[in-house]
């Protein structure tokens, strides 16, 4: 009994110090997920409260690095290039710094983004991009919690990143490059199936038993388009063996031998040299 005691005491114990309090966090993290056009833009950030603080220019220095939020990084990731006021920004994910000041802020998109806070040692070679915009003033607002959103999305060709709290705005103009997106898709599907399309289709017809007439004008357009293309040849050749036609296929396996010779690529220079020592007996 004394045993089955110690046993239970020490269990107790154990799950006392290993359980974890939960309570809210002081600046509790948030993500937003969103389009802007055709872009897909994430931000990651916590935020702090004021909690009756004076924040700009006391609580958050004028003049000084910022980490735009609280605890770690702030991100910012963007699935396309994009322009930030005009400038070129590649896609990827950021941390955003900022420097305060009374009348504008300076907005820094570092490379950056696994620092706690601001880096130990600052790298101006991680600086992807700098830019100033102005601070507008709302005493009306009285934010809270510190918030960063994207809104004025109408044109579907840009957005705004907004920095808000206390009586701050901060706006920051971000270009996507929705028409240029929106275009290469147009230009795909009006351009109809592409050689991979063809092949594809092809190679199913042929692997799945289906109609091999149907699979060899597929492939044949497919080797028109990619006349490099020595799988896609190869290809064409196995459908014409698949149709008795051994003439057009030992054709079609050296056509593919040929150009797989010139690209280094033994694997199917050995399967079309195997395949018309087959053909031709």
């Amino acid at each position: 009994m004394y045993k089955k005691l110690l046993v239970l005491f020490l269990f107790v114990v154990t799950s006392s110090v290993t359980a974890q309090v939960k309570s809210p966090a002081p600046s509790p993290f948030s993500k937003t997920e969103l389009k802007v056009g055709l872009t897909d833009v994430t931000i990651e950030y916590s935020r702090p409260s004021m909690r009756g603080r004076t924040i700009f220019g006391d609580l958050v220095p004028y003049g000084k690095t910022w980490r735009t939020g609280a605890n770690a990084n702030t991100k910012i990731s963007f699935s396309d290039d994009v322009t930030i006021e005009g400038d070129s920004l590649k896609k990827g994910t950021y941390a955003i710094y900022t420097i305060p000041n009374a009348e504008s802020w300076d907005i820094i998109f570092y490379n950056d983004a696994t620092n706690w806070g601001t880096p130990k040692v600052w790298d101006e070679a991680k600086v992807a991009l700098k830019t100033s915009v102005k601070v507008i003033n709302f005493p009306e607002m009285d934010m809270e919690t510190f918030t960063i959103l994207i809104d004025d999305l109408a044109d579907g060709k840009s957005g705004k990143l907004n920095f808000l709290w206390d009586d701050t705005i901060v706006t920051v103009k971000i270009g996507v490059p929705s028409d240029a997106i929106a275009q290469a898709s147009i230009d795909k599907v009006m351009g109809g199936p592409t050689a991979n399309d063809y092949f594809s289709a092809a190679s199913y017809y042929r692997n799945a038993g289906k109609d091999l007439k149907q699979a060899l004008v597929w492939i044949t357009k497919a080797t028109n388009l990619r006349k490099e293309a020595y799988w896609m040849m190869k290809e064409k050749s196995l459908i014409h063996a698949a149709l008795g036609d051994k003439k057009s296929a030992l054709v079609a396996a050296k056509a593919s031998l040929e150009v797989a010779e010139k690209a280094g690529n033994a694997d199917y220079v050995k399967m079309n040299k195997d395949n018309i020592a087959k053909w031709s007996k």
